[in-house]
Parts: structure tokens; C-alpha cells; sequence
């Protein structure tokens, strides 16, 4: 089955996702290949893209939906550890961090901030027990999940009873305008900066990768209906500086 065909992903079916893979397989690795490639430069072009959201909005967000000091926390694709920073100041000495990503680039990266357990894996496939954390975090990554249901299936597995999943994510804008606006900063500003700012990582691609993604995202009620096919109540979205979406749910 290619992946134009799969009714689950967080992307719509379109040909330009065959710029990059073709089937499940090749999405990993393509992927995993991209992230791996631009571990050592992700931060310094995250900070050019941010658009004022860095850490102090990932903290907010994070606080304002439930974690706090004592709670085992799980960052799933947690990359080079942006939200997981964040969630281990909220946590605090007696809580726990699990960072979970696919690209051992990432965490090589993610491992020079934070003395923390890391997990090299997907979040389709989470390689703990259940009812094992408190809260589930994900920070502009749902788009590259290839399977919804089976990564919201575990993120409710491996939740205890009343805990929560907060899913960090950029949304396409509404107006053709912001739109364009998006795109020309995701795929032109943000690798020419990263360039002067003498990055060695190849952020180019990843960065026109996640230009793609972000228009190709599906609609935001498909994933709050697939959180809600998982098993999660409280279901909801906010949206922030109009671009910026917080998926949320609890497990009862």
C-alpha cells in the first residue's frame, strides 16, 4: 500500500509527499535520514522560525494544561529536546522524563542538555508498559506520524488513569495571504538565516519538508476525532497567534 493511499496519517493524500517516500518504509527512512542530517543545526533554525513562540510558550503551554512538579512525563519525538527542556523545569528533581524520538541524531543532540532516559523509537510503537507515565507530550511533530490511531492508541496506553496528552502543533493559516507568507518564511528565510548563521547541518531540506507538511496537514477535527477513536475525553483544540494549535485529552 503506498502512502498516498493510507486513510490514517496525520498528512493528506497528495503527489508531492513522493518527492520524498513512497509507502510507509520509505517515509522512516526518509525522514529519520532528514531529522539525522539536520540534528546539529535544528535548534538555531528553530529559533529563527519560532516566530515568538520559543520557550517560554512550550512552558506556558505545558503548565497551563496539567504538568507540574512530581509527574513522570513522556516527550514523544522529542527531537532535540525543545519541549522536553521545558517539561523537566516543570517536573522538577522528583519528577521523570522519558524522551522518545526515532533519530539518534536528535537525542545525540537532546543528550548534551538533558541527563535524562531517552527512547529511540516511534510513536506509532512506544516500548513501555501501560498506565507507566502522567502526562504525554508532542511539540510540532504530529505531522510527521504516519498512523494516528496507532500512535494515540499507545499514548492512551501507556497514560494512568487521568492523565493527560498535549500535541503541540503549527496549523496552515486560513487566509491565502498568511498562507504564502508561511511558506516564503519556512522555505526561504529560515535556511538562508540558518546559513549565514554558519549552521554545518543540512536544514534545507527538512525545513522545505516541514513547508509541505504543514499544507498538507489534515483538517484539525480529523485529529481530534482520532484522540476521541482512542479513547480520550475532554477533547479539545485552542489556537494560538492563529497558527498555533494545542491538541488536548485525558484519559478517565
Amino acid at each position: 500500500m503506498t502512502y498516498s493511499k493510507r486513510r490514517n496519517s496525520a498528512l493528506k493524500n497528495n503527489p508531492r509527499l513522493q518527492t520524498y517516500f513512497d509507502g510507509e518504509d520509505q517515509r522512516r527512512i526518509a525522514t529519520r535520514t532528514m531529522f539525522d542530517r539536520a540534528a546539529g543545526g535544528y535548534d538555531q533554525a528553530e529559533r529563527i522560525m519560532a516566530l515568538g513562540s520559543g520557550a517560554w510558550y512550550r512552558r506556558k503551554v505545558l503548565r497551563r494544561n496539567g504538568l507540574c512538579e512530581g509527574m513522570t512525563l513522556l516527550d514523544v519525538a522529542a527531537g532535540t529536546g525543545l519541549v522536553a527542556a521545558e517539561g523537566h523545569r516543570l517536573i522538577g528533581p522528583s519528577g521523570r522524563l522519558l524522551a522518545l524520538d526515532p533519530s539518534p541524531g536528535m537525542l545525540s543532540e537532546l543528550r548534551k542538555k538533558l541527563d535524562v532516559e531517552t527512547i529511540e523509537a516511534y510513536a506509532e510503537s512506544i516500548p513501555l508498559p501501560d498506565d507507566h507515565v502522567d502526562f504525554v507530550s508532542m511539540g510540532y511533530a504530529l505531522r510527521h506520524v504516519g498512523d494516528l490511531d496507532l500512535a494515540f492508541g499507545e499514548y492512551h496506553r501507556v497514560l494512568r488513569s487521568g492523565g493527560r496528552v498535549c500535541i503541540m502543533e503549527i496549523s496552515r493559516p486560513k487566509s491565502r495571504l498568511g498562507q504564502l507568507v508561511l511558506r516564503s518564511y519556512i522555505r526561504g528565510v529560515v535556511p538562508f538565516v540558518a546559513r549565514l548563521m554558519r549552521s554545518q547541518a543540512d536544514v534545507k531540506q527538512l525545513w522545505a519538508y516541514y513547508g509541505d507538511t504543514i499544507e498538507l496537514a489534515i483538517e484539525p477535527e480529523c485529529i481530534l476525532d482520532a484522540l476521541r477513536r482512542a479513547g480520550f475525553v475532554d477533547v479539545e483544540c485552542s489556537v494560538t497567534f492563529g497558527i498555533f494549535r494545542e491538541y488536548l485529552g485525558r484519559k478517565a
